[in-house]
């Protein structure tokens, strides 16, 4: 229908003509997956493409989660989990969030993992990828979401085997090559998406947020974006 070539690091949108196209069903509507069942029939995305690029995907997902957990944090620093989620949602709250003792823990939650510990102040927890539904813990923990896709790979990683081109290999046994993919350079959060975000947030209101927000829209590409 039309070739585009843009900035590709930019949300995009399209907008048919009504005049120019008719809609014809593509078959029947996708069941919406279960909470459930969304570990099992929904598929996680990889964090690191094949080229050693962190995937665009992620970084949107955690700049839009990014604004909500600075929101929940009223203020105070946070601690977020080991491994993955320190790697990419860490750099940025040390930065954007004053100095000092974590003084509110984040935990991971959703269906299929064990319910937040009393200890546990803010969730990282699933936006539903087809309804747009977040995932409420139970207590007073604080829910922030966090896209599906991006969610299910940090708490239910699918091992992506290499195999050969016929046959297969024994269970347990991993081949040496290729490499486990590695990023070539530091994870950056979305910093549009981040700012997209904090904007239609109620929070933003109060000064230390809009502050917040004032300081990485005057330097949109300054660190840690």
């Amino acid at each position: 229908m039309a070739t585009r070539v843009d900035d590709c690091s930019y949300w995009q949108a399209v907008w048919l003509d009504p005049g120019a196209v008719r809609r014809l069903p593509a078959g029947p509507d996708r069941p919406t997956v279960t909470w459930e069942a969304l570990a099992e029939e929904w598929e996680d995305t990889p964090p690191v493409e094949p080229s050693g690029a962190w995937s665009p995907g992620w970084a949107a997902a955690v700049g839009t989660s990014l604004a909500h957990l600075v929101a929940a944090s009223a203020g105070t620093p946070v601690a977020v989990p080991a491994g993955l989620p320190a790697e990419t949602f860490g750099p940025a709250l040390d930065m954007l969030l004053p100095p000092g003792r974590p003084a509110r823990r984040v935990v991971l939650a959703g269906p299929g993992l064990p319910a937040p510990g009393p200890a546990s102040d803010i969730a990282l927890v699933p936006r539903h990828p087809q309804t747009g539904q977040v995932w409420q813990p139970p207590g007073p923990t604080t829910a922030v979401p966090l896209a599906a896709d991006v969610w299910l790979h940090l708490t239910f990683p699918r091992a992506r085997l290499p195999v050969p081109v016929t046959g297969g290999l024994p269970d347990g046994v991993l081949r040496d090559d290729p490499l486990p993919l590695h990023p070539w350079e530091r994870f950056r959060p979305d910093g549009e998406a981040f700012l997209h975000t904090l904007a239609r947030l109620p929070a933003v209101r109060q000064p230390w947020l809009r502050e917040v927000y004032d300081r990485v829209r005057e330097r949109p590409y300054a660190r840690p974006f």
